[in-house]
């Protein structure tokens, strides 16, 4: 007969048998586990990656749009022809913009171009670098030449977003020339 010492003797060595089963598999899921966050880890790093190229992709080709419209003969034109158009108060301005088919034209053009510029850097879709590698001293001139009477605009006109998207743009573009001051261009000249 089986004596009850032998009886708990296997017991033990089946219970003991369990434990070391358990503590196996227990290691064996942290191991998959660990496993399993690293990959996850390296798939979040490389979706990461492809984010940002498919943002800087897209950066550089409404940088390249961008660029064709600015450098084309229609909007340097009307740039230059607005910058050139002296005016002193918003009646002037307002008068010129009114009278000067020709003007309103070129304005029209050079603003929505700004604006659309200062949307475009507002929802991260363009970086105000290459703004300011590109467009630094035609926005600063741009902009400065309205400063002087868009408070008056905005009063007379009842608009308080006349020009926002600009002045939003501009206030980036000199923040980032603080940063980087080897990028401050003027062109003063044009407007004298």
């Amino acid at each position: 007969m089986v004596d009850l010492v032998e009886i708990q003797t296997v017991y033990y060595m089946v219970a003991a048998t369990g434990v070391l089963v358990a503590a196996v598999f227990y290691i064996l899921n942290l191991r998959i586990s660990q496993r399993n966050q690293e990959l996850t880890l390296k798939a979040l790093e490389q979706s990461a990656k492809a984010q940002q190229q498919t943002l800087e992709t897209r950066q550089a080709q409404i940088f390249i749009s961008v660029n064709d419209k600015i450098q084309s003969k229609e909007f340097q034109s009307a740039y230059y022809k607005v910058v050139r158009t002296p005016w002193a108060t918003w009646e002037e301005y307002n008068r010129l913009y009114r009278d000067d088919q020709e003007f309103r034209d070129a304005e029209q053009l050079v603003q929505g171009i700004f604006e659309g510029l200062g949307v475009l850097v507002r929802e991260g879709l363009l970086s105000i670098r290459m703004v300011a590698l590109l467009l630094c001293g035609m926005t600063r001139l741009y902009w400065e030449k309205h400063l002087p009477v868009l408070d008056e605009g905005r009063r007379v006109t009842g608009s308080r977003r006349l020009y926002s998207e600009n002045e939003y743009l501009y206030g980036e573009l000199m923040s980032y020339l603080r940063e980087h001051p080897e990028l401050d261009t003027r062109i003063e000249a044009i407007i004298n």
